[in-house]
């Protein structure tokens, strides 16, 4: 990386409908650590019958992290989970070899509501790629909260500042929340060899420029920038190791080897991926270039 930041500006796409910003992958930056997938949710407000509804869907080889700031979430899976998720709890879905599951806006918010958060794709490591699937639920409670310099930041995935998340997955992975109060100032430290920046809500500025809340900010290895704000926001850290290979994407299969993906079509296909309870829907199989 030639500059300290290399910024990369997200693209709109609705998911389950409603608006996402897509900020990876990208042409620039395929991944930041094992982050090889970020969607910005909303937030967006919903009326009675709305809101986000993914039916049934297959994934491999990764690992999809969902943390909510507003609205509930419901999450079924071909385990027999099923899952409500609420503001500040994450749900970390490990695919592995393979699974299925739904997102659905609860019952609870039949009559409309609002939804803020993040989506995100963690490609497993080689040595995971192929494991059994699962699925683990953590409350906010459970989460590290903690105030640094005035900021206060919420370590979801990691460790930061000498707290650790209790979240497990199988390599180093950073992922926090910085919630910036009007006039805060905090450097950021080298916490991870792969690192980016995000603005969700409010305003920042890294080294004194103004984050773009529809952009990633990805720092070069070992930059320690300070991260401020004028009226206040909230800020995503995330990034870790680097990959240990590259990674194919193809609708929502992610894996080292082009064979594993064309293996886990045929296995939708022939519907031997596994059922999730109290659906009735699926997701056909998209007609879409492998990237």
């Amino acid at each position: 990386m030639d500059k300290p930041v290399l910024t990369i500006k997200g693209r709109a796409e609705t998911v389950g409908g409603l608006p996402v910003n897509r900020l990876l992958p990208a042409v620039q930056q395929r991944a930041v650590g094992p982050f090889v997938f970020v969607d910005h949710i909303g937030p967006a407000d919903f009326g009675a019958g709305q809101g986000i509804n993914v039916p049934p869907h297959p994934h491999i080889g990764l690992a999809t992290v969902t943390y909510l700031l507003e609205g509930e979430q419901l999450h079924r899976d071909s385990l027999g989970t099923e899952q409500l998720i609420y503001p500040g709890d994450i749900n970390l879905m490990s695919a592995g070899r393979g699974i299925a599951h739904s997102e659905r806006t609860p019952e609870s918010q039949r009559n409309g509501g609002r939804i803020h958060g993040v989506q995100t794709w963690l490609a497993l490591p080689l040595s995971h790629e192929t494991s059994e699937p699962h699925f683990d639920h953590y409350a906010a409670a459970q989460l590290p909260r903690f105030e640094q310099d005035g900021v206060d930041v919420n370590v979801l995935m990691g460790e930061l500042w000498q707290h650790r998340s209790p979240v497990q997955f199988p390599s180093s992975t950073l992922y926090a929340v910085l919630r910036l109060p009007a006039g805060a100032q905090i450097t950021l430290p080298d916490a991870a060899p792969e690192r980016a920046v995000c603005v969700i809500e409010g305003d920042a500025a890294l080294a004194g420029a103004a984050l773009d809340g529809g952009e990633i900010s990805v720092l070069a290895s070992g930059y320690q920038p300070e991260l401020s704000s004028v009226h206040g926001g909230i800020v995503l850290l995330l990034g870790g190791d680097a990959l240990d290979a590259p990674r194919h994407l193809w609708w929502n299969y992610v894996a080292s080897r082009r064979e594993l993906i064309d293996a886990a079509k045929v296995a939708w296909q022939e519907d031997r991926v596994g059922q999730v309870p109290n659906e009735t829907e699926r997701l056909p199989l998209p007609i879409v270039r492998a990237q």
